[in-house]
C-alpha cells in the first residue's frame, strides 16, 4: 500500500542528519530537524526547513525522548521519521511507538529490530539457520559469575559486547580473569547510558580477523538483495576508522556466499529497508556472523560510490511502499571507494574524545570521485554529550590505488583547528605502505602503532622560523589601508640606522620560543592573509610550501600533516600568571564524573583506577601513575568537569 511522504523529520543530529536532509530536499520533501538546547545553532538545525527544540543537553533529555520526538513530528506535519544511526535507530520501542502514532518509521518493522537488534537473539537465530558463529555466551543470565564461567570455557582473551548497540559502546576486551569484573561493570554502565539496556554477551576474541559486512536492502513486497560488501577492519577502540568497498581480495564466490547468508538472515525476520550483516573473515576465507545492524550504517557512502545508488532515497521510496528498482543481477560494482571518519579526539592520548570550538574548519573540495559528509562548520562547538565524529571524507577511483591517492589529497586539503582531531593520524594510516598493499585486519593500528601514533617531539628550528615568517606576514592586517600613498600603508623594513629586527615570542603545543626575524620587505609585501609562503631549503634549493591560515590572534600552520596552533605571547605576563597544581591529577577532557573509587587518605598502587569519567557516551578510567596517598578530592559523582580541572591531589607514599 502506497503511503505519501512529503515532510520528513530526522530524529538525529550531526552529519547523518545533514546527509539525510540533503537527499530529502533533492526529492522535494520538507525537512524537520530536532535539536537539544545546546544544539540550537548546530549545522543540522540551521539547514532544516523546520527545526524544533527538544530542550535538555544530555541525549536522555533530548534525542532519546520518544514522546518529544513524536510530538515534534505531529507539530511539524511530518508523516515520517528517519532515525539516522545511533540514539534510537535500533530501538524497537521507538519504531513501535512511531507506527502506533500513525507515522512512518524509515527502518525495519519493530519485530525485526527485536529479532536482530539484540546481538544475543541474532546469534541464536543464525545458529538455527546454520550460519557459523564465534564461540560465546549469549544467554539471559547477567551476573559476573556466569560471565566468568563462560569465559573460562571459551578461553581468554574474550570480548564483552552490549547486546543492544554498536559503535564500540559497551565493548571491552578482557585479557585475564582478574580484569573481568571491572570490565563487565564498566561495559554495562556504558551500554545503559548509550542504549538504555545494560545486557551483555561474551565471545571469543578472534585474533587477526577482518571485519567484512554486507549491505542488504529489502522492500515491502518480499524482495531482498545485497549491495556488495565493505571492509571495515581498520578500527581503534572497537570503532571503525577507515572503510572501503569492495573488500580487497574478495572473490566472487565468497561475495556470493556471504551475500546470500546476509539475505537469508534478513528474509528470516521479515526485514524491510536498509540493513547490514557483519561478519568476521579469517585468513582461510571462513566467515563468522557477528551481528546485524538494523539501520543505515555510517559507512554507507562507499557502497553508494561503487553502485551509483542513493540509499537514503531508497529508504524513502521503500517506506512509501515502492518496490526495489533493480534485481540482484543488476547491482553494479564500479571501481573502488574508501572512507575515513574525522573525529574530535586525541590519537596521542589513547584516542580520548576532545571538546572545544572549531576555530578553524575547512573541508576538501567536493567533485568527481570526492565527497565530504559533515555535520559541523567553522565556529561550531564540540560538546562532551555526543559522539565525537565531525564528518567523513569519501574518495572513489577506477581502482583502489586511485581512490587511495585521491583520499590522501583530500586529507591534505582539510584544515581543522581549535579542537584536537585524528586528521594527521588518518593521513598516516591511508599513506602507510601496509594499507597501500591492503594488508588489513582489526589489529592494523596496534601492529603499526609506532608509525601511526607518533609521540609529539620537539619542534624543529625550521618550524619556528616558518611560524615566525608566517606570523609576521599575516600581521599586515594592522597597517593603514585607506591611503596607499601613506608611509604607514606597508611595512617595508626601511630604517634610518641599522637593519631592524623583530623579536617574536611564540608558543605552540605547550612549547615556547623567541625567534628573531629581520623586517625584510619580502615579508611585508602585499600577500593574502591566508595561503602558502615558499621557503628555500638548503642545500638542494627545493621549495617547500607549508600551508598557513590566520584566525584572529592564532596562526594555524600545517606541519607534517598536522595543523598546529601558533600564538604570540608576553613572556613577562605569562610568568606572572602561571600557576601549577603539584601532584594534582586533572581531567583529560570535558565530561561527567561517573564514579569516585577512592577516598582522601587512601593508599593506592600504581595503575589503580581512581575516577571514572564519562564523555561522549564512553567511559574512561583515570588511574594512578605511581603508588601514593590520595591527599585531597576535588570532584564528586554526577559532577560535570572541564578539561584540565583538578580532580584530586596525590602525594608520594
Amino acid at each position: 500500500m502506497s503511503r505519501p511522504i512529503d515532510t520528513l523529520l530526522v530524529a538525529n543530529r550531526g552529519e547523518i542528519a545533514c546527509r539525510v536532509m540533503r537527499t530529502a530536499k533533492a526529492m522535494g520533501l520538507t525537512t524537520v530537524a530536532v535539536h537539544s538546547a545546546i544544539d540550537a545553532t548546530a549545522r543540522h538545525a540551521r539547514e532544516a526547513d523546520i527545526r524544533i527544540d527538544l530542550g535538555g543537553a544530555k541525549p536522555a533529555d533530548s534525542y532519546l525522548r520518544v514522546d518529544k520526538l513524536i510530538e515534534a513530528a505531529r507539530a511539524s506535519g511530518a508523516q515520517a521519521i528517519h532515525p539516522g544511526y545511533g540514539f534510537l535507530s535500533e530501538n524497537a520501542g521507538f519504531a513501535r511507538a512511531i507506527e502506533e502514532a500513525g507515522l512512518i518509521f524509515l527502518g525495519p518493522p519493530a519485530s525485526a529490530i527485536d529479532a536482530m537488534g539484540s546481538k544475543s537473539a541474532a546469534k541464536a537465530l543464525m545458529e538455527e539457520a546454520g550460519v557459523p558463529l564465534v564461540p560465546g555466551y549469549h544467554g539471559e543470565a547477567q551476573d559476573v559469575e556466569t560471565f566468568r564461567a563462560a569465559a573460562e570455557v571459551i578461553g581468554y582473551p574474550v570480548l564483552l559486547k552490549a547486546t543492544a548497540g554498536g559503535g564500540g559502546k559497551g565493548m571491552k576486551v578482557v585479557e585475564r580473569e582478574a580484569d573481568l569484573a571491572e570490565a563487565l561493570a564498566s561495559a554495562q554502565r556504558e551500554a545503559q547510558s548509550s542504549f538504555g539496556d545494560a545486557r551483555m554477551l561474551v565471545e571469543k576474541y578472534v585474533l587477526k580477523p577482518r571485519h567484512v559486512e554486507i549491505q542488504v536492502f529489502a522492500d515491502q513486497h518480499g524482495n531482498c538483495l545485497y549491495l556488495n560488501e565493505r571492509d571495515c577492519s581498520i578500527q581503534r577502540r572497537h570503532q571503525k576508522v577507515v572503510e572501503e568497498a569492495p573488500a580487497p581480495g574478495m572473490t566472487p564466490e565468497l561475495r556470493h556466499a556471504m551475500g546470500e547468508a546476509a539475505v537469508k538472515a534478513a528474509q528470516a525476520i521479515g526485514y524491510v529497508g536498509a540493513g547490514t550483516v557483519e561478519f568476521l573473515l579469517d585468513a582461510r576465507g571462513e566467515f563468522f556472523f557477528m551481528e546485524m545492524n538494523t539501520r543505515l550504517q555510517v559507512e554507507h557512502p562507499v557502497t553508494e560510490a561503487i553502485t551509483g545508488l542513493d540509499l537514503v532515497a531508497w529508504q524513502i521510496r521503500v517506506a512509501r511502499g515502492e518496490p526495489l528498482p533493480i534485481s540482484q543481477a543488476q547491482v553494479p560494482l564500479l571501481g573502488h571507494a574508501i572512507e575515513v571518519r574525522l573525529y574530535a579526539e586525541d590519537p596521542d592520548n589513547d584516542f580520548l574524545p576532545a571538546t572545544g570550538t572549531l576555530d578553524l574548519y575547512r573541508e576538501a573540495t567536493a567533485g568527481p570521485g570526492r565527497r565530504v559528509d559533515s555535520g559541523v562548520a567553522e565556529g561550531d562547538a564540540v560538546s562532551p554529550f555526543y559522539d565525537p565524529m565531525l564528518g567523513k571524507l569519501i574518495a572513489w577511483g577506477e581502482n583502489r590505488e586511485e581512490a587511495r591517492l585521491r583520499l590522501l589529497a583530500m586529507l591534505d586539503e582539510t584544515a581543522v583547528g581549535g579542537v584536537r582531531t585524528n586528521l594527521a593520524f588518518l593521513r598516516r594510516v591511508v599513506g602507510h605502505h601496509a594499507f597501500a598493499e591492503a594488508e588489513l585486519d582489526t589489529g592494523f593500528i596496534p601492529r603499526h602503532e609506532g608509525e601511526l601514533l607518533r609521540p609529539a617531539g620537539e619542534l624543529s628550528e625550521e618550524f619556528w622560523q616558518q611560524a615566525a615568517e608566517h606570523f609576521l606576514q599575516t600581521e599586515l592586517a594592522s597597517v593603514r589601508t585607506d591611503d596607499a600613498h601613506s608611509p604607514w600603508s606597508s611595512r617595508s623594513g626601511l630604517r634610518f640606522g641599522m637593519l631592524a629586527q623583530s623579536r617574536l615570542h611564540l608558543q605552540c603545543n605547550g612549547r615556547s620560543r623567541t625567534v628573531r626575524m629581520p623586517c625584510r620587505s619580502q615579508l611585508a609585501g602585499d600577500r593574502p592573509l591566508e595561503g602558502d609562503i615558499a621557503s628555500k631549503l638548503a642545500p638542494t634549493g627545493a621549495v617547500r610550501r607549508p600551508k598557513a591560515i590566520r584566525q584572529g590572534r592564532t596562526l594555524y600552520l600545517q606541519w607534517h600533516g598536522e595543523w598546529l596552533a601558533v600564538s604570540a605571547f608576553d613572556p613577562i605576563a605569562e610568568a606572572e600568571a602561571s600557576h601549577q597544581h603539584h601532584g594534582g591529577l586533572t581531567a583529560p577532557m570535558n565530561g561527567s564524573i561517573v564514579r569516585v573509587l577512592v577516598a582522601a587518605g587512601q593508599h593506592v598502587e600504581a595503575g589503580t583506577a581512581l575516577i571514572v569519567l564519562e564523555a561522549m557516551k564512553m567511559e574512561h578510567s583515570i588511574r594512578s601513575a605511581q603508588a601514593g596517598v590520595v591527599k585531597s578530592l576535588y570532584c564528586s559523582e554526577g559532577e560535570m568537569v572541564g578539561e584540565g580541572a583538578v580532580l584530586l591531589e596525590m602525594e608520594e607514599a
